[in-house]
């Protein structure tokens, strides 16, 4: 069976300066692209891959999501997921307070990455993952799904109406936070629609964008960087 291989970055380990210190993957915030070219060449060669193999997304808060089958020296275009079946090809997802999720079903060999935000969480991104995984020919059965890192339930506050919106295509993500007003938790709403989905195994990073200092979280910085969740499946 074909290895499955995961890597949820931090703050720690690259080059780029204050605010986007250190490790900041994202080439869209600010930072010095010559340093955000830096950190991904290290995480490549920290999967063992050439940076090429490494395939990013222009993210934009929508639900669709794109096959690859090849490496790419750009990111793809408008889209928030990526799915492969090719070994050695990596996707991955940039995140500072929204939900990476990667899916991956190694009998089949296929893995997905999805930035999972508000909006396209509500709009049905890991939805349509899955449902792109299966075209792929994978098993929703046989899947497993991380929820990374995230803005947890208890500091995510938004008004009471949005909530509600989000709840009625999410069910599952309607909280209060830890100050008693409307909020959401984005990976319980997602955990549930998975469970639904059939995906056999789901796994949540308990990790709090918003309260763990050693990731980014643009909630509680503003200015920031960006940190990843890539998958693959070993060549």
């Amino acid at each position: 069976m074909p290895r499955v291989r995961r890597i949820v970055t931090s703050r720690s380990g690259g080059v780029s300066p204050a605010p986007y210190d250190s490790f900041n993957l994202g080439d869209h915030v600010g930072d010095d692209p010559a340093a955000v070219a830096a950190n991904r060449r290290r995480l490549a060669a920290a999967a063992g891959l050439a940076p090429e193999h490494v395939v990013w997304m222009e993210q934009i808060h929508g639900a669709t999501v794109t096959a690859v089958d090849g490496p790419r020296t750009g990111p793809v275009e408008a889209c928030d997921g990526l799915v492969t079946a090719t070994p050695g090809v990596a996707v991955a997802v940039l995140v500072a307070d929204c939900v990476p999720v990667l899916l991956a079903d190694a009998g089949a060999g296929v893995v997905a990455a999805v930035h999972a935000g508000r909006v396209g969480a509500a709009a049905g991104v890991l939805r349509r993952a899955v449902e792109r995984l299966v075209e792929l020919g994978g098993d929703p059965g046989r899947t497993d799904a991380l929820l990374g890192p995230a803005v947890c339930g208890a500091c995510y506050e938004v008004p009471a109406q949005m909530r509600a919106a989000v709840e009625s295509r999410l069910p599952g993500s309607a909280v209060r936070t830890r100050r008693g007003t409307p909020g959401l938790d984005l990976r319980a709403g997602l955990a549930r629609q998975l469970a639904g989905l059939g995906v056999a195994g789901v796994v949540t990073d308990p990790r709090c964008t918003a309260e763990d200092r050693e990731l980014f979280s643009h909630r509680r910085d503003g200015v920031t960087g960006r940190q990843a969740a890539v998958a693959w499946i070993e060549p």
